[in-house]
């Protein structure tokens, strides 16, 4: 189908063109060709054929071949050959490149057409008029490929959203989970390890001492109370998630510590009053987990948390002071010892750091810096916003339609200079100076009407007011008027503009009604001050007669400019809104996926640990040991279990499905395979040993949507493990590489290597080390949490 695309137009285009070189041009009146010119034309046809076959994958190159056919068959026969490809070739390059390079090549084919004209009319007035017809044609080329290139560049940014609007829709569930369960980690898991272990040991050793058993029973009691408070509050948020989400995080931060100041001295706090976003929720779970810490460590002592923005950072520091007396037996050598490494966790899903250690009075200080996506940006990064801003608005259509309003009727004027009075050279020359000065005034407001277009409408109406006057002051001479007409194009262009970018929309219809009086003002004002009515008399009676009939007859081609503007307007509010709505739909199912899972492990912690925990806090209440470490077991039991079923989505049947890895690629081969279309697979099982889940999951995604862009021809997928990176090559799928599958991919790989060969290739290197990698949210890989870790962590 790509290959259709490429070669169609310039077989059209070649086809026509040897027709014309046949018999077609004698009757047409064109003289044929000699021999050799004849072998020139087939030259130049050959050379522009295979160009223009290649104007989408090497537009510049293209261009270059199209210039080089142009001089070639219009030199051999300058009164048949075509030339038309060095216009497609230029629109191609200024549909595919950036603006620099458009105007770049835009001066070049106008310098070659140009030299054509020169060489064929010589230097002279005769030139001037050939001249002004290709920088016109010209300009609307690049012009129009300028705006197609900007429309697709839309397009492909609404793609790129509803992309990662899906990708997040699709990875909702493993995100959420995977936050849930570092949640219950830190709120409860190793507070339930903690209890274990007291309970073992005073079991063990309670006949030696005593003291141990007591120790432990008001160890439990105490945690175990704490663990059954933080899981309840817990439940009660993912029934609410709405409600909590919607708080501002400072207020939650604040509550938090509030709460902890309930259990001892107040806390000290200086937080923000805007903290949002994943550091918002870092701020929390850290700030959390450190309070825990310091309550544990050092009863009683006086704390402080404080949270400061400056330079797109925020800096959390929490200290508490050294304990008065020795913590209580067991407390530090209780816990799971996963508090610090669970807050760098944390620290590291949002890109920050933490650290953690003695304070310089002997007391604790843990300190985190986090990235801030929801404070002010800096003083840099707004002025090269604005700046940003600033020249997406220079767009190369507005100068070029402003070009287009001044060289039309200038044009015009070029055309009839030899029925201008008088043959003065220099006075020709200083008239055609003042119509271009006259001229540029009235088009220039058209550079400001896509950010003000009533603005440039009115100063187009106003500039036109000019032409009456000056005409009557300087005596130009009486067929002025003819040329100036053409000017009436910019009231065209401005009155189309505020139909298009107005927010108006049908309220704008004074724009059109606004044009036609005042062309038709300034077009009697402008013949009546150069003489063109002296021969009426009286001329204001003849102006008044005209100027009602010249405005109906103007009001229908404005009002059908207006209207075609005003249609363009609801086609493209149309696209907006329908990428609107599939942007908050996939955001919604987002949302509810989230939801979903939040609901899920809400029932579980009701019917399971919940259950546990209460009956731990009981037996640790009437003296029972043995019963409180049954039920912590039992608790512990019940969280390994929900946290490793956190570890995998479920079906609607409630059963736990498998996460794809690379080892499920040569299924989805075989299905392929199977239902028609080739697809060979190679790699595995070497490339796929010992690979980190996450990446193991991101390679199946890839593979899985690059195979599923729509191709039906035969396909490869190679896999190759070099040291620390996974090499995922996918062959055989043009429609992969261009259009919404691309954007897919790119948000799957996120910051990491891609390449989008036309050809149909997609090539992605994944780095597979262990560490930090591991430790990411499943919002950056889609990967859940880890059996094995968990197992491995709270021992039963």
């Amino acid at each position: 189908m790509e290959t259709t695309r490429n070669w169609l137009l310039p077989a059209l285009l070649a086809a026509a063109q040897l027709a014309w070189l046949g018999p077609a041009a004698g009757p047409a009146g064109v003289t044929p060709p000699g021999p050799a010119a004849t072998a020139a034309v087939l030259v130049a046809v050959a050379v522009e054929t295979v160009a223009l076959g290649r104007r989408r994958r090497e537009p510049v190159q293209a261009l270059a071949g199209a210039l080089l056919a142009v001089l070639i068959g219009s030199t051999a026969w300058d009164a048949g050959y075509f030339g038309v490809s060095a216009l497609i070739a230029l629109y191609s390059v200024a549909v595919r490149r950036p603006v620099p390079v458009a105007l770049r090549a835009l001066a070049a084919a106008v310098a070659v057409e140009w030299l054509l004209s020169l060489a064929r009319l010589g230097a002279g007035a005769a030139v001037l008029p050939e001249w002004a017809i290709a920088a016109l044609v010209y300009v609307g080329c690049a012009a129009a490929g300028e705006g197609r290139r900007q429309w697709l560049g839309g397009r492909s940014a609404a793609a790129r959203r509803l992309a990662g609007a899906e990708e997040a829709r699709r990875r909702a569930g493993d995100r959420e989970r995977r936050r849930l369960a570092r949640e219950l980690h830190d709120v409860s898991a190793h507070h339930l390890t903690s209890v274990v272990i007291s309970a073992d040991a005073a079991l063990r050793l309670g006949g030696a001492r005593p003291e141990l058993t007591a120790e432990a029973l008001a160890f439990a009691e105490r945690t175990g109370t704490e663990t059954l408070t933080a899981l309840q509050r817990v439940v009660g948020l993912l029934r609410d998630s709405d409600r909590e989400q919607g708080r501002p995080m400072t207020e939650r931060v604040a509550e938090l510590i509030a709460g902890f100041g309930r259990l001892g001295p107040p806390v000290a706090t200086e937080l923000p009053g805007d903290l949002a976003g994943p550091a918002g929720e870092a701020v929390h779970g850290i700030v959390r987990e450190a309070l825990t810490n310091a309550l544990r460590h050092a009863p009683g002592c006086a704390a402080r948390v404080t949270v400061r923005r400056g330079d797109g950072v925020l800096d959390l520091t929490v200290e508490n002071a050294p304990p008065r007396s020795p913590a209580p037996s067991g407390a530090g050598a209780l816990g799971s010892g996963r508090g610090v490494a669970g807050m760098r966790e944390r620290a590291a899903a949002v890109g920050g750091e933490l650290t953690a250690g003695p304070g310089p009075d002997g007391g604790w200080r843990v300190r985190a810096t986090l990235p801030d996506s929801a404070g002010p940006p800096p003083p840099a990064v707004a002025e090269q916003a604005r700046w940003g801003t600033a020249l997406r608005g220079r767009r190369l259509a507005d100068p070029a339609l402003a070009f287009t309003a001044v060289a039309v009727p200038l044009l015009l004027a070029l055309i009839g200079v030899q029925d201008w009075d008088g043959v003065d050279p220099q006075g020709t020359v200083s008239q055609l100076l003042l119509l271009t000065v006259l001229l540029t005034a009235h088009s220039l407001p058209l550079l400001w009407r896509r950010r003000a277009p009533w603005a440039a409408l009115l100063a187009v109406l106003a500039t036109a007011w000019l032409w009456p006057p000056i005409a009557a002051m300087t005596g130009l001479p009486g067929r002025v008027s003819e040329s100036l007409a053409g000017g009436m194009l910019a009231e065209f262009l401005a009155v189309y503009a505020v139909a298009v970018y107005d927010r108006g929309g049908s309220r704008t219809w004074p724009a059109w009604v606004a044009g036609a009086v005042s062309v038709a003002g300034w077009l009697i004002g402008t013949a009546a001050a150069d003489g063109a009515l002296s021969d009426e008399a009286p001329a204001r009676v003849v102006a008044a007669l005209l100027f009602v009939p010249l405005v109906l007859v103007l009001a229908a081609p404005f009002a059908a400019v207006w209207g075609a503007g005003l249609a363009v307007r609801r086609r493209r509010l149309r696209v907006l809104d329908r990428d609107d709505h599939a942007l908050t739909t996939a955001l919604w199912l987002a949302e509810r996926a989230a939801d979903a899972e939040r609901g899920r492990l809400a029932a579980r912690l009701r019917d399971a640990v919940l259950r546990h925990t209460a009956a731990l806090v009981r037996a640790a209440h009437d003296g029972r040991l043995t019963a409180v470490a049954e039920e912590a077991r039992a608790a512990l039991a019940a969280m390994r279990e929900l946290l490793r079923g956190l570890g995998e989505p479920e079906d609607p049947a409630g059963r736990l499905t498998p996460v794809p890895g690379v080892a499920d690629l040569d299924t989805l081969c075989r299905t392929l395979d199977g239902a028609g279309r080739a697809v060979t697979l190679r790699g595995l099982p070497e490339a796929g040993r010992d690979l980190p889940s996450t990446v193991a999951l991101s390679a199946y995604r890839i593979v899985e949507a690059a195979l599923a862009a729509g191709d039906q021809g035969p396909a490869r997928v190679t896999l190759r493990r070099r040291r620390d990176t996974l090499r995922v090559t996918v062959t055989g799928v043009p429609l992969a590489v261009v259009g919404p599958v691309a954007e897919r991919l790119r948000v799957q790989v996120g910051a990491g290597p891609i390449t989008l060969e036309p050809a149909g290739i997609v090539r992605v290197s994944l780095p597979v080390a262990p560490g930090p990698e591991a430790a990411r949210p499943a919002g950056a890989s889609g990967s859940a949490v880890p059996v094995r870790s968990v197992e491995e962590e709270y021992p039963s």
